[in-house]
């Protein structure tokens, strides 16, 4: 999933990417423990991708902590 992709969801649909995309490395690690996976690159890009959409959610969340600070 690329940056501008993740930056045009909602919060709400980050969450619940951010929940999916956890579940699906679990998954993956869970496969590659058992028997090797075919690419373990795979592993790589999930947790980059959970990586990316956590800093989106978090720069959300400053973005509007600084917004009703500057309002107060």
């Amino acid at each position: 999933m690329k940056n501008s992709e993740i930056v045009e969801l909602t919060t709400e649909a980050l969450t619940a990417k951010l929940v999916e995309e956890k579940a699906a490395l679990n998954k993956l690690k869970f496969a590659h423990a058992v028997s090797a996976i075919e690419n373990p690159n795979v592993l790589t890009a999930a947790r980059k991708n959970i990586a990316r959409i956590s800093t989106e959610i978090s720069k959300r969340k400053n973005a509007a902590k600084s917004e009703t600070a500057s309002e107060a």
